[in-house]
């Protein structure tokens, strides 16, 4: 799933994208914004995977926007001037809209999307905690306990990283190969389920129980 948000300060241009969005398969739209302090503050919260980005804006133009911005996220440029399109693929943007542009047109961007994610396919994790980006790497996670409201990742050097999060929102960001949920508070990495005592996961010093609810893909791959 690739999830987004929508920067431009016409509202219109706004309702278009929404209505695109609506259509495309594996595709959130999450919030769409028409002032970049608006989308700035939820950025910082809620880190996305693409911004449809308007260029032409009033306190800064959409380029020193995207420019900005910490986290690796990825930018489709929806503008009605054609001059900027060299200094938006300098900053190695997806695609580029001109105003106004059809559905096809659209749906074409997104798809470059996809197919990038599926070439590249992410070894880490961005997420935010404690005023800070953190970009952690799959191989480094021992597991990742759910709190409530927050989540803890436990790292294989011992330390630790709390962040606000659901386990279903962190194992979206998460590689589905990779890692797998194995109790409604724990999520672990695949490769490190050897072996299985009294229904519960050993990993290091940690003894992790299997949830009833997925018990099955747990011993799947194990008998792999």
């Amino acid at each position: 799933m690739i999830r987004a948000i929508a920067l431009d300060d016409e509202i219109l241009a706004l309702r278009i994208i929404e209505n695109y969005a609506e259509k495309i398969e594996n595709l959130s739209l999450e919030k769409v914004f028409n002032k970049q302090s608006d989308a700035q503050k939820h950025l910082n919260k809620f880190p996305v995977d693409l911004i449809f980005l308007d260029i032409e804006m009033p306190v800064k133009n959409g380029l020193d926007f995207y420019k900005n911005i910490s986290q690796n996220t990825k930018v489709i440029f929806t503008t009605a001037y054609s001059e900027y399109a060299v200094d938006a693929f300098s900053v190695h943007a997806v695609d580029y809209l001109l105003k106004p542009f059809s559905f096809e047109r659209f749906k074409t961007a997104v798809e470059k999307v996809k197919n990038n994610s599926e070439n590249h396919e992410a070894k880490h994790l961005s997420i935010r905690a404690d005023y800070k980006l953190h970009k952690i790497n799959f191989d480094t996670i021992q597991l990742i306990e759910g709190l409530d409201d927050y989540i803890k990742i436990h790292l294989k050097d011992s330390t630790k990283i709390t962040a606000r999060s659901s386990m279903k929102s962190i194992m979206e960001k998460l590689s589905e190969k990779d890692f797998i949920r194995v109790h409604r508070s724990f999520i672990v990495p695949v490769s490190d389920i050897k072996t299985i005592v009294n229904k519960n996961i050993h990993i290091a010093e940690f003894i992790i129980p299997i949830g009833e609810t997925y018990k099955d893909e747990v011993m799947k791959i194990l008998n792999k």
